[in-house]
């Protein structure tokens, strides 16, 4: 459905170290996610959603969350390992943001009743939680004036270590558009569809209105 991966090194988040299996010259391939400004000329195809531009991996499926303003919540990426979801925030010039959300994530899955695992991953503390229904893992990536955050959700733990690698890949090729508006912080970057997108959803909302 999109455009083809390029090869590129990958990391291991095994025993809370990130491991390189290929090394690239400084001017080779780069691990994202990527500011707008730093965004490599790549050729790789990516949805642009406005203030995310993601690589859609072939079979996925497109899930829109509305909110009840009419507003884009978030996008879902549904594939054959589990939903794939990656947001962008606003956040402060000279601080890490993904450490606090992260800490006052824990409280509230501990307080749904998630058993909680903190690792350390690919860009630094990663987030695993499950219960009998789901396995979830939340990865974060303070960037310039912005933060990421991807979530894998899957059903089992079989499917979950795939649904993982599938985030990774997910995240380290997304590129992030803040823009030079000023936010609070922690307001979610807007998310703009492409119009034959929105044009399916409105036709969708009628036909079930």
């Amino acid at each position: 459905m999109f455009g083809k991966r390029r090869k590129r090194g990958r990391h291991s988040a095994n025993r809370g170290t990130a491991q390189p299996e290929a090394e690239f010259p400084e001017d080779g391939p780069q691990e994202g996610p990527f500011d707008d400004g730093e965004a490599p000329d790549d050729g790789l195809t990516r949805l642009d959603l406005g203030s995310i531009r993601l690589p859609v991996p072939d079979g996925a499926q497109l899930q829109v969350e509305m909110d009840p303003a009419g507003e884009v919540r978030a996008v879902h990426l549904l594939t054959p390992v589990g939903q794939l979801t990656v947001s962008a925030f606003a956040a402060p010039k000279s601080d890490k943001l993904w450490p606090e959300v992260g800490a006052e994530l824990i409280a509230q899955l501990k307080g749904d009743g998630f058993r909680i695992n903190r690792e350390n991953g690919v860009w630094g503390e990663e987030i695993s939680a499950r219960n009998d229904e789901v396995h979830l893992r939340f990865v974060g990536v303070d960037g310039h004036r912005w933060m990421l955050r991807g979530v894998a959700a899957a059903p089992s733990e079989e499917q979950s270590e795939r649904a993982v690698e599938a985030l990774y890949d997910l995240v380290r090729d997304t590129v992030v558009v803040r823009g030079d508006r000023p936010m609070p912080v922690r307001t979610p970057l807007p998310i703009e569809l492409p119009e034959a997108i929105a044009r399916h959803i409105a036709a969708q909302q009628q036909q079930q209105g």
